[in-house]
C-alpha cells in the first residue's frame, strides 16, 4: 500500500478531526461505552442532526477562512469571527468561552481578564478547534508551529495550560504530517514545552498512561490529549482510533476531534470512513446560511495546506 502524501495527510487530519468531532457528538456527557454498546454511527442524537459538526469544527473553520484571508495570522480577525459566530446562538459553546466572546473586552484582553477572575481556564477548548491552524503552521517547522497555537488558543483560554497542550498538539501534527510517528516526537515536544507545565503533560503523555488514571474530567485540556495520545497509542486505524475516544464517555465530541485530527495526520484521509463523512456537515451560526459538506472541509484543508508551505 502506497504511504499517504503530505497533501492527503493535511486533509486527513482536517477531515478526520471534523468526523470524530461529529460522531462523538450525540455521545457527549454520556458514560462510556455507549457507541460500542448502541453501535450507531452518524445517527444523531443529542440535538444533533446526523453527521453534523459542532463548535469543535464551527471553530476551526473560522481560524482556518481568517488564515487564508489574511494570509497569516491575523488575531483581532480571528477573534471577531469568534464573536460573530458566538453572537449567531450556536447549538453548543463552551461557558469559557461564550464568557470571553460575550464580555466585551477587547480581542487582547477578553481572555486573560477572564483568567485573573476565575482562576480556572484551562478547558480542552483551544485543543478541539486545533486541525486547521496545525495544518497551516506545519510547514514552518516546531517553533513556529507550536507559537502560533499559544497565540490562537490565548485567544479565549488565560490559562498557559492550553496554551501549551494546543502547542504540543500542532507539534504532533506537524510530524504526523511530514510521515514519521508523532508518539515518537514526544519527548522532543515536551522539551518546547514550558518548563512550568512539562512535568504535568508528560505524565498525561507517558507510553503507560491511560484515561482511567485521568484526575480530572476529560474536558480539561490534560485528559482530553492525553485520551486522544492513547487511543492512537493502542490503535492500528483511524476508525478503531476514534471509536475508543469516544467510547471513553464525557467529553466525546472533543476527545475524539483531538483523536480525529491525529489519526487522519498519521493514516490518510482515505482512511477516514466514507459512510462518516458522507453524513458529514459543519453549520457556521452568524454567517448566513452557510454549511460546509466534506467536499468543501477537503478543499479548505488542501488550501491550508498549500498556503502554509509557501
Amino acid at each position: 500500500m502506497t504511504a499517504p502524501s503530505r497533501l492527503d495527510r493535511a486533509v486527513g487530519a482536517v477531515l478526520g478531526s471534523a468526523a470524530g468531532d461529529a460522531l462523538g457528538a450525540p455521545y457527549e456527557f454520556g458514560p462510556a461505552g455507549q457507541l460500542s454498546a448502541r453501535g450507531e454511527e452518524m445517527r444523531g442524537g443529542g440535538g444533533w442532526d446526523p453527521g453534523e459538526a459542532t463548535d469543535d469544527t464551527q471553530m476551526a473553520v473560522l481560524i482556518a477562512e481568517s488564515l487564508l484571508e489574511h494570509d497569516g495570522l491575523e488575531l483581532p480577525d480571528v477573534f471577531a469571527r469568534f464573536q460573530r459566530w458566538a453572537a449567531g446562538h450556536p447549538k453548543d459553546i463552551g461557558l469559557q468561552t461564550e464568557d470571553v466572546l460575550t464580555s466585551g473586552e477587547p480581542w487582547d484582553l477578553a481572555a486573560a481578564l477572564h483568567f485573573q477572575i476565575n482562576a480556572r481556564a484551562a478547558g480542552n477548548g483551544s485543543l478541539m478547534r486545533a486541525a486547521t491552524p496545525a495544518v497551516y503552521f506545519a510547514a514552518a517547522g516546531r517553533e513556529a508551529t507550536m507559537d502560533a497555537a499559544r497565540r490562537i488558543a490565548a485567544l479565549t483560554h488565560g490559562d498557559p495550560a492550553a496554551w501549551e497542550g494546543t502547542a504540543i498538539l500542532h507539534e504532533l501534527v506537524r510530524v504526523a504530517l511530514d510521515g514519521a510517528d508523532p508518539l515518537t516526537a514526544l519527548p522532543a515536544a515536551l522539551d518546547a514545552v514550558h518548563p512550568d507545565h512539562r512535568e504535568r503533560y508528560g505524565r498525561v503523555l507517558a507510553p503507560d498512561w491511560h484515561p482511567g488514571l485521568a484526575t480530572e474530567f476529560n474536558g480539561a485540556v490534560w485528559p482530553c490529549l492525553g485520551s486522544a495520545v492513547w487511543a492512537l497509542r493502542t490503535t492500528t486505524g483511524f476508525a478503531e482510533a476514534v471509536r475508543a475516544a469516544v467510547d471513553l464517555g464525557g467529553d466525546t465530541d472533543t476527545v475524539a476531534a483531538v483523536t480525529g485530527a491525529l489519526a487522519g495526520a498519521r493514516y490518510g484521509q482515505g482512511a477516514v470512513p466514507a459512510p462518516w463523512t458522507a453524513a458529514l456537515h459543519v453549520p457556521l451560526p452568524g454567517f448566513g446560511e452557510r454549511v460546509l459538506d466534506a467536499d468543501d472541509l477537503r478543499a479548505l484543508a488542501q488550501r491550508l495546506a498549500v498556503a502554509g508551505s509557501r
